[in-house]
């Protein structure tokens, strides 16, 4: 026989071995609810890693788009002055000494703002008429121009890196 006392009809061993089962039971569930509780902290850790992606995708985009558009404001007050200079040149006698230098201070004017991202709009006559760039001033029965093509331009449109600043004036043929 075994010294081991009897409590409560059970010998000690057997009380011991249900409070390991219990203990082993709480663990078992305090491992689950770990693990659950660790897959949550998984599962917003790539949620906030992606937003800080998203994040600093939508900054550099928004950055880029800045860097095009810095000098939109300026450009666009250089308008008036292309077309004042143009008319000018339109104006001036062809072997004058001022329309030369008229001349090359406007094509170093269009470069630089071409190497800003300028582009000018100037349709010929005979071109289809593009809404997205032109502006349709009248209508008018041009011998020659197809009907809905452009048969003269007023005035010259701007594109800024494919944002229109100012579309070209223009009048379209009539169609028959």
């Amino acid at each position: 026989m075994t010294n081991e006392p009897i409590v409560e009809g059970m010998p000690q061993d057997a009380d011991a071995a249900l409070d390991l089962q219990d203990n082993e039971s709480r663990l078992a569930a305090e491992v689950e609810t770990l693990k659950g509780e660790l897959e949550q902290l998984r599962a917003e850790s790539l949620r906030e890693r992606a937003d800080l992606d998203n994040q600093r995708k939508r900054l550099a985009r928004e950055i880029d788009i800045a860097r095009k558009f810095a000098n939109e404001r300026l450009l666009s007050e250089l308008l008036p002055l292309f077309d004042s200079m143009e008319a000018g040149l339109a104006a001036a006698a062809q072997a004058d000494p001022l329309r030369e230098g008229l001349e090359l201070t406007l094509r170093q004017l269009h470069r630089i703002a071409e190497s800003n991202g300028l582009v000018e709009v100037a349709p010929a006559a005979g071109d289809s008429f593009d809404p997205e760039r032109h502006q349709a001033m009248s209508m008018v029965d041009v011998e020659g121009v197809p009907p809905g093509a452009v048969a003269q331009v007023f005035q010259k449109g701007y594109v800024l890196n494919e944002r229109l600043l100012r579309p070209a004036l223009v009048v379209v043929a009539r169609h028959d």
